[in-house]
Order: structure tokens, then C-alpha cells, then sequence
């Protein structure tokens, strides 16, 4: 006989929060436990299994949806890793993809963090200085290459205007 355990204890064993572990379930990632006779959740040791698969996975931020996929490859042994394989390959794209745009990141907060080495009061701050300036439309240090005037032409042309009105 399988020894069972509980939502909590399965929730401990794999670091999965219970109402993820819920959700899985909800969502048919991890099959429905048989219920005890006081209506506990009884799960066994392939929901144990499962489970820490499903977490590897989300580990490596691969989608819900691919992990579907992968599931079911798990389920057919026999079947050609092609489709795994591309699954994989796409995923590892998105990262990358994702580690340049952290890059960029990077480098935006560096030039932004430059504007202000020292204390100063917030009217001389450079780094609010430079944020109040992007929100008007006027370019900044951190998207000196990318400038946002064109998408806030409204506040720069509502701001001309409460200057010329003054």
C-alpha cells in the first residue's frame, strides 16, 4: 500500500505553496488525490514526483502551458524528443532574449544612478531631475537612445502651454 500524505506535507517536501499546489490540480497540471475518509486530500507518491517535476520546471520559467507539453511527453515515452527539443530551444530564446533586455536595464539605472554621487535635498536630486524630465517628454540620461518624446508630446505641449499662459 502507497503511503499518503497530506496537502501540507507534500507542500514541505517539494516548497510548493498549498494554494499552487491547489491551483495545479484546478488546472489539471497535477491529478486530483483520492480522499481519505474524514475528505483529507491523500496524496501519493506520484503527486510527490510530479510535483517536483512541475517546480523544476517553473524553475527554469518555463510556461504552464510547455509544462503541459513536457508532461505529456513524460507520458509517451516512446514518442520522438523533436518537439522537446524545440520547446527548449524556444524557451531558451526567451531568455536570452530577456537577458539582454536586463542588460539594458542595467545600463539605464547606471547612467540614471550617475546624476546624483552625493546627498543632496530632492530639488537638486539629479536622478529625480531626470525622471521629472522623461515625464515631460524631454530626453533622460537612462533613454538617451531612446527617447520618449514622441509618446508624451501631450504633457511636454500641456506643459508649454501653462508656461506660456503664466
Amino acid at each position: 500500500m502507497e503511503t499518503t500524505m497530506r496537502i501540507s506535507a507534500l507542500g514541505q517536501a517539494t516548497g510548493v505553496d498549498i494554494e499552487t499546489i491547489r491551483y495545479y490540480e484546478k488546472i489539471g497540471l497535477l491529478p486530483a488525490p483520492v480522499r481519505s475518509d474524514n475528505g483529507y486530500r491523500a496524496y501519493g507518491h506520484t503527486h510527490l514526483e510530479r510535483l517536483a517535476f512541475i517546480r523544476h520546471c517553473r524553475a527554469l520559467d518555463i510556461s504552464l502551458a510547455d509544462v503541459k507539453r513536457l508532461l505529456d511527453f513524460v507520458a509517451q515515452p516512446d514518442a520522438d524528443c523533436a518537439d522537446i527539443n524545440r520547446l527548449i530551444d524556444a524557451q531558451w530564446v526567451r531568455v536570452r532574449a530577456r537577458l539582454r533586455s536586463m542588460r539594458a536595464l542595467e545600463r539605464q539605472l547606471a547612467a540614471l544612478r550617475a546624476r546624483c554621487n552625493s546627498r543632496h535635498p530632492p530639488g537638486e536630486c539629479g536622478i529625480l531631475h531626470e525622471l521629472v524630465a522623461a515625464a515631460h517628454g524631454e530626453g533622460c540620461a537612462c533613454h538617451a537612445d531612446t527617447s520618449m518624446a514622441p509618446t508624451l508630446k501631450f504633457v511636454t505641449s500641456n506643459r508649454l502651454a501653462r508656461k506660456q499662459g503664466e
